[in-house]
């Protein structure tokens, strides 16, 4: 509701749309100079201002095709989409956005600016002649300068037609007001079916919301992951200092110096997804990676005191040589594992083990972090993102990620492809297998 009363929104539109014809007025000149002085080189003796109406119609009329030729071109229909949405008030979305891409979307332009310059250049010129007509007939019977003068017309200086004239004057305004109407809105109905999207258009549009949504989550999930995983442990640490602290100080300040170290690298990594957002860039930040923050990870979770034993398997290598990519996902990997167990199984030891395996579609980095199901303390429930989240890390790289709960055993597991690239195949299989495998998650 805008608190305007309907009355005075229809004149609104009324005048909005008038402006929109007179605007098709002014964008025909071009085009009929043009043709003028190509009907003066071809009749040199033909001057259309002094030759009637008929040689003007005729004018106008050679107009249109130029104006047709002239909506195939791109920008036509972005310029001409942006007036009908703002004049003739069309509500949000049924108008096409940007320069025509394709030849359907121009060839409808095509049509679209005949009609609105068409349509513009005759109420353009009704408007110019009629009120000016109109107004000398209504003044007509009161003014004898105007009854001593020969007009074009069969109303009698002083007999009894003369009070017709101002009844003529009023039907003239009436039928432009009538042809201003029917014109504008003719406009308005047919503007969604000419300058609306094509199927084209919707399908770019939905990619680009695809697109978006996609990057969207992947900073989520970076948030999620990185902060998530950061306000658990630092929790976790205070607590584990509270309880000890008149009895281990030298705990508690590991445990503070933990703090300190976990809440610096998060706002570090906040800071990184918030440029990408500022940036407007479609990639997540980089994060950290398992040569780079693997043992200042489990380091920070022991803090907690929680027993963490790592095990990485030397047929691996040097983990500073693995993919940068499969590298930064196996780290959040192992980010949500510990996450969990020591938000859900707080004082239960955590196994985590990085492995070489061979597969059929090539060779694997198997990631497993398991921990008994319950702890010391309050198991609490999970609402799951995390683990949706390294499903669908797994799946973009080719690879499959699972969590169960088997005889008391916490278990997460993620095995990627060492060399994503040769796995960019077999994306959407593994896409659905890692969503169809974290379904069955259930809480430590």
């Amino acid at each position: 509701m805008t608190g305007r009363p309907p009355g005075r929104g229809r004149v609104r539109t009324f005048a909005l749309r008038w402006v929109h014809l007179l605007q098709g007025g002014a964008l025909l000149m071009p085009f009929y100079l043009l043709v003028s002085v190509g009907i003066s080189i071809v009749r040199p003796g033909v001057r259309l201002l002094d030759s009637g109406f008929g040689p003007q119609f005729l004018a106008f009329a050679l107009c249109l095709p130029l104006v047709a030729l002239a909506g195939l071109l791109p920008v036509v229909r972005a310029l001409e989409s942006a007036a009908a949405r703002t004049l003739c008030e069309l509500p949000g979305g049924t108008l096409a956005l940007g320069p025509a891409g394709s030849w359907a979307a121009r060839r409808r332009s095509a049509v679209w600016f005949p009609l609105h310059i068409g349509l513009g250049g005759l109420v353009s010129g009704a408007s110019l002649a009629i009120p000016p007509a109109a107004a000398v007939l209504l003044a007509f019977p009161f003014v004898p300068a105007l009854r001593s003068k020969q007009w074009a017309w069969p109303w009698d200086h002083e007999g009894g037609a003369l009070w017709t004239a101002p009844v003529a004057g009023v039907a003239l305004l009436v039928a432009l007001i009538a042809a201003v109407h029917v014109s504008g809105d003719l406009l308005a109905r047919c503007a969604p079916v000419l300058l609306g999207p094509t199927p084209a258009d919707r399908l770019a549009a939905a990619e680009r919301r695809a697109a978006d949504l996609a990057a969207r989550n992947r900073l989520a999930r970076e948030l999620h992951d990185s902060v998530g995983h950061a306000l658990s442990a630092m929790s976790l640490q205070a607590g584990a200092a509270r309880r000890v602290l008149d009895d281990d100080p030298r705990f508690v300040r590991e445990a503070l110096a933990a703090i300190e170290e976990t809440s610096r690298g998060a706002v570090a990594e906040l800071d990184a997804v918030l440029g990408v957002l500022r940036a407007g860039e479609s990639a997540p930040a980089a994060g950290p990676s398992l040569a780079a923050g693997l043992e200042t990870l489990v380091a920070r979770s022991r803090a907690t005191g929680t027993d963490i034993r790592l095990r990485v398997d030397d047929a691996l290598g040097p983990l500073a040589l693995l993919d940068a990519q499969v590298s930064a996902e196996s780290y959040r990997v192992v980010q949500e594992g510990l996450s969990n167990a020591l938000r859900h199984a707080p004082g239960a030891a955590v196994d985590v083990r990085l492995e070489r395996q061979r597969s059929p579609q090539g060779e694997l980095l198997a990631v497993t972090v398991e921990n008994a199901a319950s702890g010391t303390g309050r198991s609490r429930p999970s609402g799951g993102r995390g683990l949706a989240g390294i499903a669908e890390r797994a799946a973009l790289l080719g690879g499959t990620a699972r969590a169960d709960n088997e005889d008391g055993v916490w278990r997460l597991t993620a095995r990627l492809p060492l060399s994503p690239a040769d796995s960019r195949q077999q994306r959407p299989e593994a896409h659905g297998t890692g969503q169809e495998s974290m379904r069955q998650e259930s809480t430590p």
